[in-house]
C-alpha cells in the first residue's frame, strides 16, 4: 500500500512495489514525480525526514535529509545594516536562504540500505511525465495564480507562462524537459548528479544572484546525511517511533505523552474537553520547542529531560478542562539557558508512507520549505529555503542565545516528524505524517488521537478538523468542528480562528486483523492504492 501526495505519485510508488521493489525503492519513485507535479511543496532542491521499519530486524531506522548551512553561513547573516531581521519574505527570496540539498542524498542512503530494484529504474515514471507532459492539478493552479513573493518571481513567471503569454492553469499539460534531464543525471550518477557537475554548479550560481547566499559546489559535496536509530518511546499499548532532533518528533512524543495523562482517551471527537485537553498540550508542547528545539550536533538538546517521567507529569498537571493563560516553556533536566526562537516557519511540504510486500514500512515528509521554496529555479527545479527555518536573530530580547540559531553546517529545527508505531513485540502497527509547517506536529497528534485513543479509521482521524493551538493563538477549521462545538470550545477559551496555517497533508496507513487501511488527507489531492 501507498499513500501519497498526488495520484500520480501514488501511481508510480504501486508501479514499483508490484515490479518487486521495496518501500524504499518506491519512495525514491515518489519523490520524483512530487517534485514535478507538486513543486510548490517538495523536490529536488530540498531535504527530508524518514522514519523507516525493518520488518525483518523489527527495528525502526531514521534517515535525516535536512538541508546544512554552507562553511560560509554567520548567526548575523539574516540581519539588515541596523542589526535587525531583515523582512522575512527578502530573507525566503534571497541566495542566503538556501541549504545544500539533502533528500536526494538521504533517499540514495536508504536505497542502499533496503532497495532491491537498481537505482536507475526508479525514475522512469518521472522521467517520462517531465517530456510528455502532465496534468496541473488544481492545488498546483492555485500556487501558480497566487500572490507570493516567489510565484511573483521571475523564474516562476518564465516557468509557469504559456507561450501565448497566460499562466498555466488546471486542466493544462505541462512539459519539463529540464526536469528529466536532470534526473537521467541524478539516475546515473546518484547524488552527484545533482549536487556536482553542471546541476551542482547551476544551483550555487543562482544562490549567487542578487541578495547572494555563500553556498559552494564544496559545501553540497561535504553534504552527508545521518542514519540513526529512530526515536522511541513507549505511549498506552505502543511504541511511538519519530527522528531525532531537529526533527519535529521528539515534540510530538512529548505532545503524545503529556495527553496520556489526561483522559482524552475515553472522550472522543465531540467532547470539547477533549479538544482542550489537545490545546493544552500542544501549547505546553511548542513553548518548549520553541525554546529548546535545534540541532543536536551543533548545541545541546535537552530531549531525554522533555521526555523524562518526571517532567512529562509535571508539565501534564496544567492541562485542565479550560485555557488559560499561555504557558511558558518548563525547565527540563539538563535544559541549557536559552532564548526564544521566534521563528516563522512557513508551510510548502508534503508526505508519503508506503509499506511493501516484505512488511517493510516508511513515514516520509520531504519540503522545500516555503511554497515553491526560494522562488529560484534551475535545471527544472526549485532551490530551498530551508535556512530561514533558522532563526533569523541569533539572541532574544534578553540577549540570550537561541538554540536555533545559524551556524556553518548545521541543520535548521524542523516540524517535520514521521511516525512509525509499533505494539510491543515491535511488530509494525502504522505510519503516519502531514505537511503543515510548524503545524505539523498538531497535525500528526490529532491523528494519532482519532486512531489509537478515539478508535477512528485512518481515514477518518486524518479527516477530524484540524485544531493547532500555540501561545495565544487557537487556529482551526471552525466549519469542520461546526458552531455547537465551537461555541464549546469558546466558553472554555478557546476562539478557533480560520486559516492561520497551511493546510494538513496526512497520510496514514494501519495494519488491522483484516489488512492494510489507508487515510489520505481530503484537503489536498492525494491518494491511497493498494493491490
Amino acid at each position: 500500500m501507498a499513500s501519497a501526495a498526488n495520484p500520480l505519485a501514488t501511481q508510480a510508488a504501486i508501479r514499483v512495489l508490484k515490479e518487486g521493489g521495496s518501500a524504499v525503492d518506491a519512495a525514491v519513485a515518489v519523490q520524483a514525480v512530487l517534485g514535478l507535479v507538486e513543486p510548490q511543496s517538495s523536490g529536488l532542491g530540498g531535504g527530508a525526514f524518514m522514519t523507516f521499519y525493518d520488518a525483518k530486524a523489527r527495528k525502526v531506522v531514521a534517515y535525516n535529509g535536512r538541508e546544512t548551512a554552507p562553511a560560509g553561513a554567520t548567526p548575523d547573516m539574516f540581519l539588515g545594516p541596523e542589526g535587525r531581521p531583515m523582512p522575512f519574505p527578502q530573507a525566503v527570496t534571497s541566495g542566503r536562504s538556501t541549504g545544500a540539498p539533502g533528500a536526494i542524498a538521504m533517499l540514495a542512503m536508504a536505497q542502499k540500505d533496503y532497495g532491491k530494484l537498481p537505482w536507475k529504474s526508479l525514475f522512469t515514471d518521472a522521467e517520462k511525465l517531465a517530456d510528455d507532459g502532465f496534468v496541473v492539478s488544481p492545488r498546483l493552479a492555485g500556487m501558480i495564480a497566487s500572490n507570493g513573493a516567489q510565484a511573483r518571481g521571475a523564474d516562476a513567471r518564465a516557468y509557469f507562462t504559456k507561450a501565448d503569454g497566460t499562466q498555466y492553469k488546471a486542466g493544462d499539460t505541462l512539459k519539463n524537459p529540464a526536469y528529466a534531464d536532470t534526473l537521467r543525471r541524478i539516475a546515473a550518477e546518484g547524488p552527484k548528479g545533482l549536487l556536482a557537475g553542471p546541476v551542482g554548479e547551476a544551483i550555487v550560481a543562482k544562490v549567487h544572484e542578487g541578495l547572494a547566499g555563500s553556498l559552494t559546489l564544496a559545501d553540497m559535496a561535504a553534504y552527508k546525511p545521518l542514519k540513526s536509530d529512530g526515536l522511541c518511546v513507549p505511549w498506552r499499548v505502543y511504541i511511538v517511533c519519530t527522528p531525532p532532533p531537529p526533527s519535529g518528533g521528539a515534540s510530538l512524543l512529548e505532545a503524545l505523552k503529556l495527553l496520556e495523562k489526561t483522559d482524552i482517551a475515553s472522550r472522543g471527537p465531540k467532547d470539547p474537553v477533549a479538544w482542550v485537553q489537545m490545546a493544552e498540550a500542544e501549547r505546553l508542547m511548542y513553548a518548549d520547542r520553541d525554546k529548546y528545539m535545534a540541532d543536536p550536533d551543533v548545541v545541546p538538546v535537552p530531549t531525554a529531560g522533555l521526555l523524562s517521567d518526571g517532567y512529562i507529569a509535571e508539565r501534564a498537571k496544567l492541562i485542565g478542562q479550560t485555557a488559560g493563560a499561555p504557558p511558558q516553556p518548563g525547565n527540563p533536566p539538563g535544559a541549557p539557558k536559552r532564548g526564544m526562537d521566534g521563528s516563522l516557519e512557513p508551510g510548502g511540504t508534503t508526505h508519503m508512507v508506503i509499506i511493501d510486500a516484505d512488511g517493510n514500512a516508511l513515514s516520509m515528509t520531504t519540503t522545500v520549505e516555503s511554497v515553491f521554496g526560494s522562488g529560484r529555479f534551475v535545471r527544472g527545479f526549485f532551490l530551498n529555503n530551508q535556512l530561514t527555518d533558522f532563526s533569523l536573530a541569533p539572541k532574544d530580547a534578553q540577549g540570550l542565545p537561541v538554540a536555533n540559531a545559524v551556524a556553518p553546517g548545521k541543520r535548521p529545527r524542523s516540524a517535520m516528524s514521521p511516525v512509525i508505531v509499533l505494539d510491543k513485540d515491535r511488530r509494525f502497527v502504522a505510519a503516519l505524517g502531514s505537511p503543515g509547517g510548524p503545524a505539523i506536529i498538531s497535525y500528526n497528534l490529532k491523528a494519532m488521537v482519532g486512531v489509537f485513543d478515539w478508535g477512528l479509521s485512518m481515514q477518518e482521524a486524518v479527516s477530524l478538523p484540524n485544531l493547532v493551538a500555540r501561545g495565544n493563538s487557537f487556529s482551526g477549521e471552525t466549519n469542520l468542528f461546526g458552531p455547537e462545538l465551537s461555541a464549546a470550545l469558546q466558553a472554555r477559551g478557546v476562539t478557533v480562528r480560520e486559516g492561520q496555517n497551511e493546510n494538513s497533508g496526512l497520510h496514514g496507513i494501519i495494519r488491522r486483523p483484516t489488512g492494510l487501511e489507508g487515510g489520505a488527507d481530503p484537503r489536498r489531492e492525494g491518494v491511497v492504492l493498494s493491490f
